[in-house]
């Protein structure tokens, strides 16, 4: 059984735990999305989870069985400092990263001290609140290369066909100025212009290694650290369909989850 690769948007800050977070309604279309995740893919044996919120000089995994926590956000609740996600780790899972890497020429590191950042421990507490799934981490690489990113996908394609699940967390718009009445037209218009970007195989990766030339791209994303998960997954996805099953508002702009089957 080949797993999904799926790019999923993790919302803001620690959401699931501030009520009304954003607005009343906020993240309600967002929460049932992942509440109902865990039901649309077979079992992982494991989850690799491409994070927005963490770059490093190379390709770098967490390889420690038992992450602890990260709460890189600022100006929250005393509570939400105190949330728990306690998944273990897979040191297997993540040198099975780095051999794939190292396979395909693609430098990589280890980091056994990096913990759940909110990229990863938001989005699978709500899709997975029971934290049984093995989950590792993978950074983002400095520079932000789509290219780069689109070649670290591709090297990792065969972890699908091993039950690992990847997760690419980031958003579909990520403008911190934007969020929403400012960024509604130029959320709408990108997201647009990436559903379409992304449903043939055989355009797919040039579409998004020249995004910066869509439609209100730098507009949506003055930096891209949050779209950059969607090319580690376009690339592990080979010439599988592309579907999107979650398209709707978040923060009051229109964000997307992109599945390839």
């Amino acid at each position: 059984m080949t797993l999904p690769a799926i790019y999923l948007p993790h919302g803001g800050g620690p959401w699931p735990w501030v009520q009304n977070f954003g607005g009343p309604g906020a993240h309600d279309s967002l929460r049932g999305y992942l509440e109902g995740l865990a039901s649309r893919v077979e079992p992982p044996a494991a989850i690799l989870c491409v994070t927005a919120h963490w770059e490093a000089p190379v390709a770098t995994v967490s390889t420690s069985a038992r992450p602890g926590m990260l709460y890189d956000y600022y100006g929250f609740p005393e509570h939400t400092y105190r949330v728990r996600w306690p998944a273990p780790g897979s040191p297997d899972v993540a040198a099975r990263v780095r051999a794939l890497l190292g396979a395909a020429g693609i430098e990589s590191a280890a980091d056994p001290e990096r913990g759940f950042d909110h990229g990863t421990f938001v989005p699978l507490s709500v899709a997975w609140p029971e934290a049984q799934v093995p989950t590792v981490q993978l950074s983002l690489v400095q520079g932000l290369d789509p290219g780069a990113h689109l070649a670290i996908g591709r090297a990792l394609r065969p972890l699908r066909d091993e039950g690992v699940l990847i997760v690419g967390s980031g958003m579909s718009y990520h403008n911190m100025r934007g969020f929403g009445v400012r960024g509604v037209a130029d959320a709408r218009t990108f997201d647009a212009w990436l559903g379409e970007a992304v449903v043939d195989p055989a355009t797919r990766e040039e579409a998004l290694r020249r995004w910066t030339s869509a439609p209100a791209a730098r507009a949506c994303h003055p930096r891209e650290e949050h779209l950059l998960p969607l090319m580690v997954v376009t690339g592990a996805a080979g010439s599988d369909a592309a579907s999107l099953p979650f398209r709707g508002d978040v923060l009051g702009v229109r964000v997307s989850a992109i599945h390839y089957a």
